[in-house]
């Protein structure tokens, strides 16, 4: 995996950015555990060697990709925190921000959600969702939250979220307001109230 210091050298920063942008556009052709690390570094102009230098699966930039994808959602998400919007609108907008970035990404997502050896793409959004909610509750300090243990809270928000984008994602009846809606209407009472802090 890249480091923080890799994005301080242009050379890095510009292997980084096509070997995202050749994963993405293969895995949204095909599930990313059919696609070959020779084809793979060929798409990004890059040696095989390279690609090892860095990572050992085409999964693993994939991840990169999706998280930094997430990651600028929630940089918008803290910008919208500071500008005091209230909670109801900071979760529904936060939401929403994720449902665009599943709907940019849909065909990785459903490629990966079909293929039982892509399971590392599902886990890996499960595994930011949770994290997102341990930071958030850290935030939010004590005050706002009931007195249960914050690990447990974080992985049932995060798969719970994780699961209705899969059924979004299963069903072509189901549209992206009905996620975000759906999403909102299962959010715990005191979120909203802690999205604020």
């Amino acid at each position: 995996m890249s480091t923080v210091d890799d994005r301080t050298d242009p050379r890095v920063a510009r292997t980084t950015t096509a070997l995202r942008q050749a994963v993405v556009e293969l895995a949204g052709q095909r599930p990313v555990s059919r696609i070959t690390v020779a084809e793979l570094a060929e798409r990004a102009g890059i040696t095989r060697a390279t690609f090892y230098n860095r990572y050992a699966t085409p999964l693993d930039p994939l991840i990169e990709a999706l998280h930094a994808d997430l990651e600028t959602g929630h940089r918008l998400e803290e910008r919208r925190r500071a500008e005091g919007r209230p909670g109801p609108e900071l979760l529904r907008l936060a939401t929403a921000e994720v449902a665009d970035h599943v709907e940019r990404f849909a065909a990785v997502y459903r490629h990966a959600l079909a293929e039982p050896a892509d399971r590392g793409v599902y886990d890996a959004l499960v595994r930011h969702f949770a994290d997102y909610a341990l930071a958030f509750l850290a935030r939010a300090g004590d005050g706002a939250l009931p007195d249960v243990s914050r690990p447990v809270v974080a992985q049932f928000l995060a798969h719970g979220f994780a699961g209705a984008i899969r059924a979004w994602l299963a069903d072509a009846s189901v549209s992206k307001q009905d996620l975000v809606d759906a999403a909102v209407a299962c959010a715990p009472a005191w979120w909203a109230g802690a999205a604020e802090r």
